[in-house]
């Protein structure tokens, strides 16, 4: 270990921080089968499922609250209606772009055939559904297209690196997480730039030439909790996909304060995000297609979710990390996603320092422009869940004034353990 690095940090002042918390629009449905119960009884939505039918529905790898609870409601309506149910995961490249891979994803999030009562079928293997009208060859997966019908179900939100009608969403499902690692990257080749107009186009091919049954968009409050549940036919899903994206942009989190120095991310992970740290709350977007209207100086990461399976995608996004990350980062699945999305910048390595207080500390003494003895910083256990929030002393007059902040403790000094990492 090089002593003159840790000499150059040296001793640096921590903050005491003081748990906020930060009130957001808190429309909720608390009982979220009972929702799905409710829209695929719909007498439009139900006599798409008739008796015999073999349907796949859709499971991606985005955290989703009680993704496994929607799921079993649904096998649990197309056994009822008579058919034949079974899950197929629709992440593109993810899971290390293997079958097995994005098993253990799903089983991560307690999606198995043991809970759900049904197959979960995994390949990487397409078919070709049909050409778009650019000439793109538009792929989708074989087990679903070789289905009497398919249901999707995703959670629609804007996306981390491209703006457009429609980003994450059951539109983007199809073009992208139905079409595994290969129809990803066919759709992926033009880059984000394009990905606006190329996302709507794959996934109207599919709507066209496969046999869509419906789809449920799901909607999270700030607080990542359910807030809608809506069925629609596949005509109809377009048009949905749409109008939810824009109420999920008027319902996203994100950190009420100003001025902010340092940024502490406990965990990143793709079960958080698809660039592991959301950009609309860190400030750091891996593209140019995608923008915030603030800025954070230093972003550090602390760790990887167990449920990312090693991941590190937006470890790249961070001025420094920590060791323990790093060990224990899939390089190689990691970068598979990143080829896929031919955007390397999240898999970069950034400044890797061997425990929580050195990349706290280096971020601390490298900020310009501020009193590093009143520094300004934020501490967020990940950028899904940032209802409750440590900030800086510094930062206790500001939480005063502003009545969507509520102040839940005084400030405390931060405890590290004896190998310089936080006492969680």
């Amino acid at each position: 270990m090089n002593s003159t690095l840790y000499d150059l940090i040296g001793t640096v002042s921590m903050p005491a921080m003081a748990r906020v918390r930060q009130t957001f629009d808190s429309q909720e449905i608390t009982d979220p089968e009972a929702a799905v119960r409710r829209e695929l009884s719909r007498p439009e939505i139900r006599s798409t499922i008739r008796p015999g039918m073999t349907i796949a529905i859709t499971a991606g790898s985005r955290g989703i609250a009680g993704h496994k609870r929607i799921l079993k409601t649904i096998v649990d309506m197309v056994k009822e209606a008579g058919a034949h149910p079974f899950v197929v995961p629709a992440m593109g490249s993810h899971g290390g772009a293997t079958a097995q891979g994005q098993l253990e994803v799903l089983a991560g999030f307690g999606i198995t055939p043991e809970y759900l009562g049904c197959p979960v079928k995994s390949s990487m293997d397409t078919v070709q559904a049909g050409i778009s009208p650019e000439g793109h060859p538009v792929h989708i997966d074989r087990n679903a297209h070789g289905a009497d019908g398919i249901i999707l179900v995703n959670k629609v939100k804007p996306h981390t690196a491209f703006r457009g009608p429609h980003e994450s969403g059951l539109m983007k499902m199809m073009a992208i997480g139905l079409g595994k690692q290969y129809g990803a990257s066919l759709c992926h080749q033009a880059g984000f730039k394009n990905m606006g107009r190329l996302v709507p186009m794959f996934a109207n091919v599919i709507l066209d030439r496969c046999n869509i049954l419906f789809g449920l968009a799901i909607v999270e409050n700030a607080y990542s909790r359910t807030c809608i549940l809506e069925a629609a036919l596949a005509r109809d899903i377009p048009g949905t996909d749409a109008r939810l994206l824009v109420k999920a942009r008027s319902l996203m989190p994100r950190i009420l304060f100003d001025d902010i120095a340092v940024l502490v991310i406990d965990e990143i992970g793709k079960n958080f995000s698809g660039d592991g740290q959301d950009p609309n709350v860190s400030s750091r977007f891996a593209t140019p297609y995608a923008s915030g209207d603030f800025s954070i100086q230093k972003v550090c990461v602390l760790d990887i979710s167990e449920k990312s399976h090693g991941i590190m995608i937006g470890a790249g996004c961070a001025d420094t990390c920590t060791r323990r990350l790093v060990d224990k980062a899939d390089l190689e699945a990691s970068y598979i996603n990143a080829i896929t999305s031919t955007v390397f910048d999240c898999v970069r390595l950034p400044m890797i320092l061997k425990n929580d207080y050195y990349a706290m500390a280096a971020c601390i003494r490298t900020c310009n422009e501020v009193d590093r003895d009143q520094i300004r910083m934020v501490r967020i256990p990940n950028t899904l869940e940032i209802g409750e929030i440590l900030i800086s002393e510094s930062m206790m007059a500001d939480a005063g004034k502003n009545p969507r902040i509520e102040i839940l403790s005084e400030p405390e000094p931060m405890k590290f353990d004896e190998n310089g990492n936080l006492v969680r």
